[in-house]
């Protein structure tokens, strides 16, 4: 099997694995052929991947070799349009949200799999790009609060006297939550999160975090470790809760999503305009809609001297690392569609493969993005 890893769009610094993973690749027998370039913007030039053992060529001619593609972003219709039929595609393309590329690759009858996808199961634990992505996410969006932040983090006792922590308010307890709430409790600030999950409550207090506890939410046990849409009552409940606590907040962190649908709204204006002159509102939902309401994706908005920062790319503000992340689970992953010989083994038996494979042969396969497009 050949594979060819593309370069990511302009703005992306990303790169879907290293070098590192050629030499893995390779020992699996497989040939890797990369886009010029792909890794600069990384810190990997061409020489690092020829010495791991990759062929750098033209996106032409890795597009016409490549029997598998690979890349990090939703790939744009021309590219689309430029694959041929017995070609793999394989990305983080969110197909929940961006059907009409579900539907492209499902008319031209290509086999597409898509990382968010993945399966919440702990046999692919080490395939998660979502969970390492949002490592990336949860821990940038509390540095850059801290320097937005026009006050300290940390209690100090100066000879002017003491200065209080500041109170950091974490609007959802996925992974980015969690570890928003461990690097903000590690700069000394106070730190509150609330999730409708109530099975994170232990995980929150861990870190050294308060859980906001709202009562009434939809049991979730069944939801693979995602949020539910909540009654209507329950969300009244929730938004005083957290209006009262984002009012004292010096920094609020949103990171609230539910897969294929807008983020849920938990900061209105009239909340914004409850804060405190300084404050910062970092929203890691920004791409679904956010949860403030004054959001604005990849956008920083000052609203009645509050600060809402948009931001939905920042695992491309860590390219190496985050690229590092990202290629590891992508290994992981392609060691299921491996042959002993080197070539593609498709094996819809395998819950992985099939749970990650979003169309093949002009069909969707994903159950749950098939009920999305179909609805």
């Amino acid at each position: 099997m050949i594979l060819g890893l593309l370069k990511e769009v302009e703005a992306e610094k990303r790169v879907a694995f290293l070098p590192e993973i050629v030499t893995k690749l390779v020992q699996l027998k497989v040939e890797v052929i990369v886009e010029k370039d792909a890794g600069a913007k990384a810190f990997h030039d061409n020489e690092a991947y020829r010495n791991a053992g990759a062929k750098d060529l033209k996106r032409e001619e890795v597009l016409k070799k490549a029997d598998l593609l690979v890349q990090i972003g939703e790939p744009d219709p021309d590219l689309i349009n430029s694959l041929k039929t017995n070609q793999i595609w394989l990305s983080q393309y969110n197909p929940l949200w961006n059907k009409e590329i579900v539907k492209k690759f499902q008319n031209k009858g290509i086999t597409s799999f898509s990382m968010d996808s993945i399966p919440r199961t702990s046999r692919a634990q080490s395939m998660d790009v979502l969970s390492s992505m949002a490592t990336v996410a949860g821990y940038k969006a509390v540095l850059q609060a801290a320097n937005e932040l026009p006050v300290f983090f940390p209690m100090f006792m100066t000879a002017a006297g003491t200065i209080r922590p500041a109170t950091v308010l974490i609007l959802g307890a996925g992974v980015a939550g969690l570890q928003a709430i461990a690097i903000a409790r590690k700069l000394g600030a106070q730190v509150e999160a609330f999730d409708v999950r109530a099975a994170v409550k232990e995980e929150v207090m861990s870190l050294g975090a308060k859980f906001v506890e709202v009562e009434g939410a939809i049991d979730d046990s069944a939801a693979g470790g995602y949020a539910v849409e909540q009654t209507e009552e329950f969300k009244k409940k929730q938004q005083e809760v957290i209006n009262d606590h984002a009012a004292k907040a010096d920094v609020v962190i949103c990171t609230a999503q539910i897969p294929g649908r807008k983020a849920p709204l938990l900061i209105p204006t009239k909340v914004v305009e409850r804060m405190k002159p300084g404050s910062v509102i970092i929203d890691l939902a920004a791409s679904s809609g956010g949860n403030c309401e004054l959001t604005k994706d990849n956008e920083t908005v000052i609203h009645k001297k509050v600060k809402i920062v948009g931001q939905s790319e920042y695992p491309s503000h860590m390219p190496a690392d985050a690229s590092k992340m990202f290629g590891k689970n992508v290994f992981n992953f392609l060691q299921l569609l491996i042959a002993e010989d080197g070539s593609l083994n498709l094996d819809f038996e395998d819950d992985i493969i099939k749970g990650t494979c979003i169309t093949h042969e002009g069909k969707i396969l994903n159950e749950r993005v098939k009920s999305f497009i179909e609805s």
